[in-house]
């Protein structure tokens, strides 16, 4: 566990070339970047900017070529696929574009899946999927499957399986892509309450709309940054209650 006074992220002289063959790609060119405790920062570029290249490096999904990865105080450069797996399931939760729930399992289990990998005893996490299934607004839904909830419904379930072991970084790529713009902003209410609450919210859009509700903006083109600001007034700030009341709306809109 690293210690609190340090960064969450720390990336430094980040180089990752991708070797095709016949040519050698330069993904991300010598990034230096760092990510505090309880920061939500959106990254944003086009197709091609590097920023799907520095998620996969962040979720420990793949290793720079050159350069230092620090999450929570572990140096992830060097570790075997065996380490980067175990940091991978301490460290991260993953919310995705499309959801990626099991079909065949109620929302309960889905959120159980990752306590279940990590040995945790079944009675501790059932009480703790369906707490956190109260906590994303789906306490009265935790029996149905996939195919019986909203797409909003299904992200805020994914929402709660990545805060199933307690991850001090939630890492989302584009997690509102195959949302409407209604059940989008309700999830991005839902990112900004839980930074209110202290976790670490990284994600990855390519809308102006959602980024605006992260507290820092950083852009990335060509494998560099090429900005990376503050932004003074997030869309979702000021309203503490404002996560909540969406959760109940959608689940009364969608009841049976």
């Amino acid at each position: 566990m690293g210690e609190q006074n340090e960064p969450l992220i720390r990336l430094e002289n980040l180089v990752k070339i991708y070797d095709t063959g016949a040519i050698k790609v330069l993904g991300l060119k010598k990034i230096n970047l760092t990510i505090e405790r309880g920061e939500f920062v959106a990254i944003m570029g086009h197709s091609g900017s590097g920023k799907s290249t520095l998620m996969n490096i962040l979720g420990c999904l793949d290793r720079p070529t050159l350069g230092h990865y620090f999450l929570d105080g572990e140096d992830t450069s060097a570790m075997t696929p065996d380490a980067l797996s175990d940091i991978r399931n301490r460290k991260i939760g993953f919310v995705f574009q499309s959801f990626n729930l099991i079909s065949r399992t109620s929302a309960l289990k889905n959120v159980e899946l990752p306590m279940t990998y990590a040995r945790i005893p079944k009675a501790r996490r059932t009480a703790r999927a369906k707490e956190l299934l109260e906590r994303v607004g789906l306490g009265a839904r935790k029996e149905h499957m996939p195919n019986e909830l909203s797409g909003g419904q299904r992200q805020r379930v994914a929402i709660a399986r990545a805060l199933a072991n307690e991850p001090p970084l939630i890492l989302a790529d584009e997690p509102t892509g195959n949302l409407d713009t209604a059940a989008s902003v309700e999830i991005m209410e839902l990112f900004t309450a839980l930074h209110r609450e202290g976790t670490t919210v990284v994600l990855v859009t390519h809308e102006e709309d959602i980024a605006a509700f992260a507290q820092r903006v950083i852009r990335f083109g060509d494998g560099r940054i090429l900005s990376d600001e503050k932004n003074e007034a997030p869309a979702g700030g000021g309203d503490t209650g404002r996560a909540e009341g969406p959760a109940a709306g959608e689940e009364a809109r969608h009841a049976d």
